[in-house]
């Protein structure tokens, strides 16, 4: 909200997605004392608020991993497989959906569609795409992501 104190008056509702971004870089997610703060200021309701939080896949309302795994379920993806994949990481690795695990260093996220259908099934890891994998392809890159983040950790101690 750094965007909105800067500017003297009336904020305009058309900053609404612009600043939902900025207190999702500050925070990681979307606290409910930020959204309806955010609605005050812009002089909407807060379920105008809420609406567009939960419309939109990239805002969280809950904290969030420092390392993001989407899992894409459009069409194309469950039909090659995305559910096989997600059951994978779940049996094996313990992720469940919209929870951090891992110390809260990762999130496993389920979304309709990334937009790489002929690539499918695909998994994004901190925005890098990885396409046509198999069950087992899936849990070695998060693995190897675990063990970055561990050796990271382990540096940093």
């Amino acid at each position: 909200m750094k965007a909105m104190e800067q500017r003297q008056g009336a904020v305009s509702p058309s900053a609404l997605i612009p600043l939902l971004q900025e207190i999702q870089a500050r925070h990681g997610y979307l606290p409910e004392e930020g959204l309806r703060e955010l609605a005050k200021r812009l002089g909407i309701p807060v379920s105008r608020v809420y609406g567009v939080a939960t419309f939109y896949a990239q805002f969280s309302l809950n904290p969030r991993g420092e390392h993001l795994i989407r899992i894409c379920k459009g069409t194309a993806c469950h039909v090659q497989g995305a559910e096989a994949i997600i059951d994978r990481l779940k049996g094996e690795l313990g992720l469940e959906h919209g929870k951090p695990g891992f110390d809260g260093k990762v999130t496993l996220e389920v979304v309709r569609c990334v937009g790489c259908c002929s690539l499918a099934p695909v998994m994004m890891v901190d925005g890098v795409t990885y396409g046509r994998l198999s069950p087992q392809r899936a849990v070695e890159i998060v693995r190897t992501l675990v063990r970055n983040v561990n050796s990271e950790k382990a540096e940093g101690a």
